[in-house]
């Protein structure tokens, strides 16, 4: 069976949650190694703004599977392969599953990003 999830966030809203929670609001929906990636950038919160939109969509393919009742974000990791495709890294909650990919997008004032979820 496939899911679907997708999300768009506003990157202002991120940019706002960063500037006005800093390291309390990355440490809590961000591991260490996608606050690294992000900030490597030269605009940081347009890379936030993608992984936490990826996470979302994630969190909502899964949650449409009716698998499990919760999600974590922060049980989602986002990272990058070395030709910058993201990769789903899914810890702490138990999920069987066959296939599992993202695709995040930037255009303006938004991030989009629509997961596929594929169980065994």
């Amino acid at each position: 069976m496939i899911f679907v999830g997708t999300d768009i966030i506003s990157i202002s809203r991120i940019d706002k949650m960063i500037q006005e929670k800093g390291e309390h609001f990355l440490d809590h929906v961000f591991s260490k190694i996608e606050q690294n990636i992000c900030n490597g950038k030269a605009l940081p919160s347009i890379h936030y703004s993608g992984k936490f939109a990826a996470k979302e969509a994630v969190k909502k393919a899964i949650l449409s599977s009716k698998s499990i009742s919760s999600v974590p974000l922060q049980s989602i990791e986002i990272n990058n392969d070395n030709d910058g495709t993201p990769l789903v890294k899914i810890d702490k909650i138990k999920l069987d599953y066959k296939n599992l990919r993202v695709s995040i997008s930037h255009a303006g004032d938004y991030a989009i990003a629509t997961a596929i979820l594929e169980l065994k």
